[in-house]
């Protein structure tokens, strides 16, 4: 069931809120969180479609803002609204509020009335996002904080940015979609021989922070040399293409050369196809909704492992 409320202001959205309840017996009981989306307009549908599906394993209210941030200037103030409950929002309750004008420059005081009580709050900017997230408007009211910077115009110049304005609490979808890669590296890294890693090389696309990411963990956690290479789109496929580790008794490579599928070669073993797909919104979504404090391991590799990158000779990237 979708609500719609043309001009108009966010106490008659909670009133109506209300009234949904009281004649659909749509309660609020049972959410464990308030997702903030602060999108522009254009993206939000995929948003909200991302977080219905999240919402099945973390019932939630869904509150999109969306704001055009090139509006032109004396744009007269509006507020039009709607509230999507049922069918049209998973396990979740969403409230969409689309906002001009002045009243589109205060969105903190637009959203605050319609927070779950006693309940967190994770703010997600899905497109653009703020230089500074923690002390943004809508993230100065969130205990997580949900960027995405390959979503950015310089997904590379992003991460930067996001390492210089780290503050705990903060999340990004390109350390989030390391998961699986991380969790592959791990177990081979666990299996004999137990050997060094003398030298490390991560390759990928240039509009993947995620390759650089990984590169960060491997150089922080193996305390070895880290080359990463950044390739133009046009010559590959997006996403991370591989990881070669160097040890005394051969080389151990993990490839993707396939979409979803990589190879892993190991000295003295036969060829692995491991499934290694690239993760959609929804799954990255739920996966940081499944805590709330901060990730203290992200915060490690944005601030000290990119760091690390380059400061020894023969290390660094290469376009």
């Amino acid at each position: 069931m979708i609500v719609d409320l043309p001009d108009t202001t966010t106490s008659k959205v909670s009133k109506s809120l209300v009234k949904i309840r009281e004649e659909n017996g749509v309660v609020a009981l049972g959410r464990v969180l308030t997702l903030v989306i602060a999108a522009n307009p254009g993206i939000e549908e995929e948003a909200i479609e991302a977080a219905n599906d999240a919402s099945r394993e973390h019932p939630m209210r869904v509150i999109v803002v969306a704001t055009d941030p090139d509006e032109p200037a004396g744009t007269a103030p509006r507020l039009d609204a709607e509230i999507r409950v049922g069918g049209d929002a998973g396990a979740s309750e969403v409230i969409v509020l689309r906002a001009q004008g002045a009243v589109a420059r205060d969105e903190e005081s637009l959203v605050m009335a319609l927070l779950l009580p006693d309940a967190p709050v994770v703010t997600w900017w899905p497109g653009s996002a703020p230089e500074v997230p923690g002390t943004s408007p809508l993230g100065r009211i969130a205990q997580r904080r949900i960027t995405d910077a390959s979503a950015q115009p310089d997904p590379q110049g992003a991460l930067k940015s996001l390492a210089e304005s780290y503050t705990p609490g903060d999340a990004d979808f390109a350390w989030t979609r390391l998961t699986l890669w991380r969790a592959q590296l791990a177990a081979v890294l666990d299996q004999p021989p137990y050997e060094e890693i003398t030298r490390v090389s991560v390759t990928g696309a240039v509009d993947s922070p995620s390759t650089t990411l990984l590169a960060a963990w491997l150089r922080l956690q193996l305390d070895t040399p880290t080359d990463y290479e950044l390739t133009p789109v046009e010559e590959g496929s997006h996403g991370i293409h591989g990881v070669r580790l160097e040890r005394a008794s051969g080389i151990v490579e993990l490839i993707r050369d396939v979409p979803g599928v990589a190879t892993l070669r190991q000295p003295g073993q036969p060829l692995h196809d491991v499934a290694l797909p690239r993760r959609n919104l929804r799954d990255c979504l739920a996966d940081e909704l499944r805590r709330l404090d901060p990730d203290e391991l992200y915060g490690e590799v944005i601030r000290g492992g990119l760091a690390l990158l380059g400061t020894t000779e023969g290390e660094g990237a290469t376009a």
